[in-house]
């Protein structure tokens, strides 16, 4: 990737230059360009304000941000704080965030009952730890990973032990949303994430102990970043510490979401690890913002959509550190994601919401044979009648219903019994597949 061109200086800019020229400048400040905050990279290549040249245009543009820009208690690797602005179009961001991340709203009504909770839940859970790994390069196919986690098999590889690891740290932010974190859980997070994938297994769950670690970009090798210098690590881990947990009175006052995001963006900053930095850092954005009462983040995944474009995201991280410590830049993108993410959650919902009425429109003209299915039966004949062929394992419905084995079992022996679900015994466990003629079955059934 090519590092974006550094801003020109402001003071050299503005010397000189004649009343009427800086009224000029002056008149065209603005943070942003019609509603995009842009880096001095992308400004460049556009046509500025007559009158105005593109160095001009820029220092009209510092100097509105400027106004707006806080320093943070972050610090870049020289000691100079990281600085955080709240332009129009973060706010509107946070707005829809506020709005349908934490209040209790109408369309996301199946993920509160408790009949599709754990299996929304558990779903979201497997999507974030397979996409999230996938980013720091596990390369296995999503079918393989999403049933070695639905039957809680153990890995086969390097790639399914990331992906392991990455849901099980997924659990463990759950698990701990509601207390503060420190130093310890972060390093035990780390090692949750990363037993068993490193070259050296002590790697795990510890600080790096040298310099020799590099953000380089994979395609050309070319060095985007050199991370702090590792004997800073344990105080800086202390202070990133100190401002997660940090309530509604420090200062300065960094709205919750935008809080979780700094997290994500610090790890990656001062890669503190080995490697495993960027799980680390979207793990602690979960627990932050769960921790902050957006509980519908819980049901979606961040990775799925920063894999879409990894570029963007790596870019958002150089125009901050090529741009005097504004983190803005990062915030902007992240905001975006998470919107996408919610957007694709209600997607999803609707289609499912849609699928599984489908069933039940086939299913009611059998009132008997409908009053006999629970929901998680339902569920099931939902998804095999979208995949024809498809086998299910006692342990992954378990597990997908967070129910106990015996009811696992019972559901699908009587799906079996009612002819809706194949049987056959392989080894000492038993497996069930979709018949390919289901719908037909379910008719017949319903005569």
């Amino acid at each position: 990737m090519k590092i974006p061109l550094a801003p020109p200086d402001l003071a050299s800019i503005l010397s000189g230059l004649s009343p009427e020229l800086f009224g000029k400048i002056f008149s065209a400040s603005s943070p942003a360009v019609q509603g995009v905050y842009l880096h001095w990279d992308q400004l460049r290549h556009r046509a500025p304000p007559e009158g105005l040249s593109s160095e001009q245009w820029w220092a009209a543009i510092k100097m509105a941000r400027a106004g707006i820009l806080q320093a943070l208690p972050l610090m870049n690797k020289s000691g100079r704080p990281f600085k955080i602005g709240i332009p129009e179009l973060v706010l509107i961001h946070l707005h829809h965030i506020d709005k349908d991340a934490a209040g209790q709203i109408q369309s996301t009504a199946e993920v509160t009952t408790s009949d599709n909770r754990d299996r929304y839940l558990f779903q979201s859970t497997i999507e974030e730890a397979i996409t999230s790994s996938q980013l720091e390069g596990a390369a296995t196919t999503r079918r393989v990973a999403e049933d070695m986690l639905r039957e809680g098999r153990k890995p086969r590889d390097h790639s399914e032990r990331m992906i392991f690891n990455n849901f099980h740290a997924m659990e463990l932010i759950r698990a701990i949303r509601h207390e503060p974190i420190s130093p310890d859980r972060v390093l035990e997070l780390h090692r949750i994430l990363t037993e068993g994938t490193l070259d050296n297994p002590a790697d795990a769950g510890r600080l790096r102990m040298s310099d020799d670690v590099r953000v380089v970009d994979n395609r050309d090798g070319t060095i985007i970043h050199q991370p702090p210098s590792h004997a800073e690590l344990g105080a800086r881990l202390e202070n990133l510490c100190a401002f997660a947990n940090a309530g509604e009175d420090s200062k300065p006052f960094v709205h919750p979401v935008l809080r979780a995001i700094l997290l994500h963006f610090m790890i990656g900053y001062d890669h503190p690890f080995v490697d495993g930095n960027g799980r680390t850092a979207r793990a602690l954005f979960y627990w932050s913002i769960a921790k902050s009462g957006y509980w519908l983040m819980e049901f979606v995944s961040i990775s799925h959509y920063l894999r879409k474009a990894p570029s963007q995201y790596v870019r958002s991280y150089l125009h901050t550190e090529t741009d005097d410590n504004d983190t803005t830049y990062f915030l902007i993108h992240q905001l975006e994601v998470i919107r996408k993410a919610i957007a694709g959650l209600h997607e999803y919902l609707a289609r499912k919401v849609e699928e599984q009425r489908s069933t039940e429109i086939l299913l009611a003209g059998s009132g008997k044979l409908r009053s006999r299915l629970n929901h998680r039966q339902l569920a099931l004949l939902t998804h095999a009648l979208k995949y024809p062929g498809e086998v299910y394992k006692i342990e992954g419905h378990q597990r997908s219903h967070a129910v106990v084995y015996q009811t696992a079992r019972s559901d699908l022996l009587a799906l079996h019994e009612l002819g809706l679900l194949g049987k056959q015994k392989v080894g000492k466990s038993f497996l069930f597949e979709a018949p390919v003629n289901l719908r037909a079955t379910i008719a017949k059934l319903a005569e």
